[in-house]
């Protein structure tokens, strides 16, 4: 049967002995450990403050508005239906065409281009080019515009 070489003692002899079971577990921390100074360590924490359980004991007034949002009415060159503020009305818009920044635009490039004779002031005729105010057709409040430009 084989065994183990012998145990050579003689290099072992200058180097330092691991410490015992008993030295190794009575300090938490490993050997040549320093401890950090007090003002590294944690604080202790009391336990957290204990509340009442329960409904509160002051008497609160809740007070519950309802309030309506209309969605936001986008105005076009098309009467829409819409929400008078004045009259407090649900209306169609009525339509007012005005000459704006486009049929003026539109009336300078016809000039350049030659239409000296008239023809320039074609787009005034054209509703297309103009403005669009949108008014209630009960009280004639303006409740929109749209640029063409």
């Amino acid at each position: 049967m084989a065994s183990a070489p012998p145990l050579e003692t003689v290099g072992l002899a200058f180097s330092p002995q691991p410490p015992s079971y008993e030295e190794a577990m009575s300090s938490p921390y490993p050997p040549g450990f320093v401890q950090p100074p007090p003002a590294f360590s944690k604080p202790e924490q009391g336990p957290y403050p204990v509340q009442p359980y329960g409904p509160p004991t002051t008497s609160q007034v809740v007070s519950v508005q309802t309030v309506y949002v209309q969605p936001r009415v986008v105005f076009g060159s098309q009467p829409v239906q819409t929400h008078c503020p004045m009259c407090m009305q649900m209306v169609l818009t009525r339509l007012e065409h005005n000459a704006g920044t486009m049929t003026w635009l539109t009336c300078a490039g016809l000039f350049i281009f030659g239409c000296f004779y008239g023809c320039c002031l074609i787009p005034f005729c054209v509703d297309d080019l103009k403005d669009v105010n949108h008014r209630c057709p009960n009280c004639s409040t303006v409740l929109g515009t749209y640029k063409r430009l």
